[in-house]
C-alpha cells in the first residue's frame, strides 16, 4: 500500500499533532547564510553547539542519504491559565508546565513510524525534536506550517505560536503545502515588549540578552545589566508570544494532559534555596526544568530575589 498525505495526517492527528505539512528536500543555503551571519556576531551565546554541523544542517541528505520530503508537525501546548503575582516565588516558562515535550514526543514520533513502515515496510524516516543538527523552524515555515515571526517563533495563522515543532525526514514523496506569507506586518508588539531587549532587530534575537537562554543554556553568571529586568522570570520566558496578537486571538488549549500544570507554573524561592540534588531530581526527572539543573536554578532565584 502507498503512503499518502492523507494517511500522514490522519496518523499524526491521531498521535495529538495538531499541524501537518510537507515539503521537498532543498538545501537550505538562505537559512544558513542567516545562520552564519549570526553566528558572526555571536549572539548565539554559549551555545557552541550551534556551530557545529552547519552542512547537515544545510543539506539534510547528509543525515539520510535518500531523504525527499520533510513531514513537519506541530503539538499544542498552550494552556490557558496565567501567573499569580506572589511574593517569593519565580515564574516559570509555560512549555515547562508539565512534562518534557522532548519525551512526549519522541514516543509519538516512533509509534508514527512504525505505523507507516508496517503500511510500507520501505518507508524510510530520521525524526527530530530540536535536539539534532537540523533546522526545525526552517523545515517548519518551508512545510507551510507557520511563518517565522519577529521573535522567531514559528506562527500558524489559526492557531498562534504555542507549539513544538518535530521534523520527520524520509525517503517518500508527497504533495506539498505552499509556504505562509508573513503576516507579522508593521508589528513590533514583541520587540517593544521584551524586558532585557534581546529582540535586536526584527527576526533577530540576541541569547546573550535573552531570559530564556539566561536561565536555561547558560552556564556562567547572569550579567548585573539585567538586575531587576527579569520581571521574576526563573525558568525561560513567555512575553514575547504573550503579547504577539495572533497568540491572543487564536491561541486553544492543548487536549494532551501531559503539558498541563503539575506544579511546577511557579516555585516557591526558599524552596529552591535549601533544595538537594536528590530533591532536584525527583522533582524535575520529567519536567523540562532538569535542563536548567540545580545549580542553574538556584543562580536563577538568587537572581531574582
Amino acid at each position: 500500500m502507498r503512503i499518502n498525505n492523507d494517511i500522514v495526517i490522519e496518523i499524526a492527528r491521531d498521535a495529538g499533532f495538531t499541524l501537518v505539512g510537507f515539503a521537498p528536500i532543498e538545501l537550505l543555503n538562505k537559512e544558513v547564510d542567516k545562520l552564519d551571519k549570526w553566528l558572526l556576531r555571536g549572539f548565539n551565546s554559549g551555545m557552541g553547539y550551534m556551530e557545529r554541523n552547519i552542512d547537515k544542517r544545510r543539506d539534510v541528505k547528509l543525515i539520510l542519504e535518500n531523504a525527499k520530503s520533510v513531514i513537519s508537525l506541530g503539538m499544542n501546548y498552550y494552556v490557558d491559565d496565567r501567573h499569580e503575582n506572589k511574593m517569593g516565588f519565580g515564574k516559570v516558562s509555560r512549555y515547562a508546565w508539565g512534562k518534557d515535550y522532548h519525551l512526549v514526543i519522541w514516543e509519538k514520533l516512533s509509534d508514527i513510524i512504525t505505523q507507516l513502515q508496517e503500511i510500507d515496510e520501505n518507508f524510510e524516516a530520521k525524526s527530530y525534536v530540536d535536539t539534532g543538527p537540523v533546522m526545525d523552524k526552517a523545515w517548519a515555515v518551508r512545510a507551510g506550517i507557520g511563518w517565522l515571526g519577529k521573535h522567531t517563533n514559528v506562527i500558524n495563522p489559526s492557531s498562534g505560536s504555542w507549539f513544538f515543532i518535530a521534523n520527520i525526514f524520509t525517503n517518500y514523496e508527497f504533495e506539498y503545502n505552499k509556504i505562509i506569507a508573513d503576516h507579522c506586518g508593521s508589528c513590533t508588539a514583541c520587540i517593544d515588549a521584551c524586558p532585557t531587549h534581546a529582540i535586536v532587530d526584527e527576526y533577530v534575537v540576541d541569547a546573550n540578552k535573552c531570559i530564556s537562554n539566561l536561565t536555561i543554556e547558560n552556564r556562567g553568571e547572569i550579567p548585573d545589566q539585567f538586575k531587576n529586568n527579569f520581571d521574576n522570570w526563573l525558568f525561560g520566558c513567555d512575553v514575547c508570544q504573550d503579547v504577539c496578537p495572533w497568540n491572543k486571538k487564536f491561541s486553544n488549549a492543548t487536549l494532551l494532559d501531559e503539558f498541563k500544570p503539575d506544579g511546577n507554573k511557579q516555585l516557591n524561592l526558599n524552596e529552591i534555596f535549601t533544595m538537594t540534588n536528590s530533591e532536584f531530581k525527583n522533582r524535575f526527572d520529567t519536567s523540562p526544568i532538569k535542563r536548567a539543573r540545580l545549580k542553574g536554578l538556584k543562580r536563577n532565584a538568587k537572581f531574582i530575589e
